[in-house]
């Protein structure tokens, strides 16, 4: 299987690639032409490097790079600089979900792609009304008018729950939801729940990047979690808080 991964020389993108490849699958990346990345990636045969600004692409290019990916991860995320959350581009995330979507659908293969999309615990899934206290509703709505990829992040997961939906003939999809992000070296236990079993706000749980990692590769080459979450916004925390 070849898996396309955007936002690779990311912190949680880095673990997915490593995980992918101990699992046995072919990686593309997409990484910025300034991007760090391990050198090990430049000599091994089973990932290829694409040197681009995503934000710059247009859907026929990108189409053009997805040709033979059987799975496509959004790891793409804003910096935590003044930069980052403040300047452009101001909808990354959500653009190139818009973009990788629409590339999957304008190539001419039949072939249903799976696309995982990194997503957070700050993002609710409108299709289970999960409940959020008034005090964090509120907070939220002051975090979405203030910082922009808050919104960015609700807006990528929204256009797969509406605009893709639960029966599109080209994709399927995961919005995973890591809480909050540690690093750490090794996989360790951790457990997944349909919506959030913290307060996301007031009482956070942790989730490694690695751990991250390493469910989106699961998602991908197991295709029995695949059919468990696929369509769904799973929650992910490490099982030792």
């Amino acid at each position: 299987m070849t898996v396309l991964v955007a936002g690779a020389s990311g912190a949680t993108g880095r673990h997915l690639v490593e995980q992918l490849l101990q699992m046995g699958q072919n990686v593309k990346i997409i990484v910025r032409p300034l991007a760090k990345i391990p050198n090990v990636w430049n000599d091994n045969d089973r990932v290829s490097i694409i040197k681009a600004g995503i934000s710059e692409m247009s859907e026929s290019e990108m189409a053009e790079h997805i040709k033979g990916c059987q799975a496509i991860v959004s790891c793409l995320g804003h910096n935590l600089t003044l930069k980052g959350i403040f300047g452009r581009p101001r909808r990354l995330v959500s653009d190139a979900v818009k973009l990788l979507c629409g590339a999957v659908e304008k190539n001419p293969s039949t072939d249903v792609v799976k696309f995982v999309l990194m997503n957070t615990t700050g993002n609710s899934n409108r299709d289970l009304n999960e409940t959020l206290s008034l005090g964090e509703r509120m907070m939220l709505s002051v975090i979405r008018l203030l910082v922009p990829p808050q919104s960015d992040n609700e807006a990528a997961a929204n256009f797969l729950r509406l605009n893709i939906g639960q029966n599109n003939a080209k994709i399927q999809w995961v919005a995973v939801r890591p809480d909050s992000l540690t690093n750490e070296d090794s996989v360790t236990d951790y457990k997944l729940y349909p919506s959030p079993t913290r307060s996301v706000l007031f009482n956070s749980g942790k989730t490694s990047r690695i751990n991250t990692g390493n469910f989106m590769a699961r998602l991908i080459v197991e295709n029995d979690l695949w059919e468990k979450w696929k369509g769904k916004m799973p929650v992910i925390y490490n099982e030792q808080q």
